[in-house]
């Protein structure tokens, strides 16, 4: 085997690590949500959200051991610009729209959006230091204590005495084995962005931003896909808003253990505009109706694909 297919396989063995660990927590979490009968959005958005992203903390945490930040900084927009203008499209065209749910009634909508846009807005002068870190954790806590204050999670987790501790323990131990799959597949992620990127001259930002974007995101994309079959997309819908935010505190505090300010040297000006412009539409689509429609959906996924083609023609 050449050193390049070596490299290749090792890459698409590194992603599935990402999908087998990240599902196994996933699904962990889900069985103790059931068993304590929280708030399907509420634990969609805060915990789903949460673990959704292990993959983008792990890939992070490697990039920074790496001293290579461009890799998380492309990964978290990329990753937003998937979830908005890919995974929800798809969802909407092959669910038969979405519904928004009440918990983004009135600003909570604008404000989550708002906060998802934080880190291409924040990259957009090319450079990303403290005050950035700061602005974007301060947001994502904003929008959690809003979600918090509406639908009252934390006060249900206080409410373990119906869940055997046999079966939470052994569904703890399986989030931490899941965790630990994502972590270990993640460094060999940003050690094949690496390798990559020298071979193909062009930065771990580009290959963060288009690839890890997406493998990153295959956790969500398995949402979609058991949502469509199940007929059920309000657990994914909130999982993406949640995660999409939850990647915007990522965002702030990879920078500021980072501890330094972070030089973005690939074009990040058609990231920027591709995700504020779809955050934009979505938000107009989403306030209409309450839904986003089959032609909606269609339009952002139109958005996905020249975002796409324009970044590969330019480099």
């Amino acid at each position: 085997m050449s050193p390049f297919a070596l490299h290749a396989v090792t890459y698409l063995l590194a992603f599935a690590g990402i999908w087998i660990g990240s599902g196994l927590a996933i699904k962990a979490i889900e069985k103790i949500s059931h068993s304590m009968r929280l708030s399907s959005f509420a634990v969609s958005f805060l915990i789903l959200g949460l673990f959704t992203s292990v993959s983008e903390f792990s890939v992070g945490v490697n990039s920074v051991l790496h001293n290579d930040p461009e890799i998380y900084v492309g990964n978290l927009i990329g990753a937003s610009i998937v979830i908005f203008l890919l995974l929800i499209p798809l969802l909407a065209i092959m669910g038969n729209s979405i519904h928004i749910t009440s918990a983004f009634g009135g600003m909570n909508l604008m404000i989550s959006l708002i906060v998802v846009a934080l880190p291409a807005l924040l990259a957009a002068d090319g450079k990303i230091d403290k005050f950035d870190s700061g602005v974007s954790m301060a947001g994502y806590i904003f929008l959690a204590i809003l979600v918090e204050a509406k639908r009252g999670l934390f006060k249900s987790l206080g409410n373990v005495s119906g869940v055997p501790m046999k079966k939470l323990g052994k569904e703890i131990i399986k989030i931490m084995i899941g965790v630990g799959i994502v972590f270990v597949a993640s460094r060999f992620v940003v050690d094949q962005t690496l390798y990559f990127s020298g071979l193909l001259n062009v930065s771990p930002f580009l290959i963060s931003l288009l690839l890890i974007g997406i493998g990153t995101n295959i956790p969500e994309l398995s949402f979609a896909l058991r949502s469509i079959f199940d007929r059920d997309n309000q657990v994914a819908f909130g999982d993406y808003v949640g995660s999409a935010a939850f990647n915007t505190f990522l965002f702030g505090a990879l920078t500021l253990w980072y501890g330094k300010t972070v030089i973005v040297t690939n074009s990040y000006w058609i990231s920027v505009v591709a995700l504020v412009s779809g955050l934009v539409l979505f938000y107009f689509f989403a306030k209409s109706k309450n839904t986003i429609s089959r032609r909606e959906g269609l339009g952002l996924l139109l958005i996905y694909f020249a975002f796409v083609s324009i970044e590969l023609l330019i480099h």
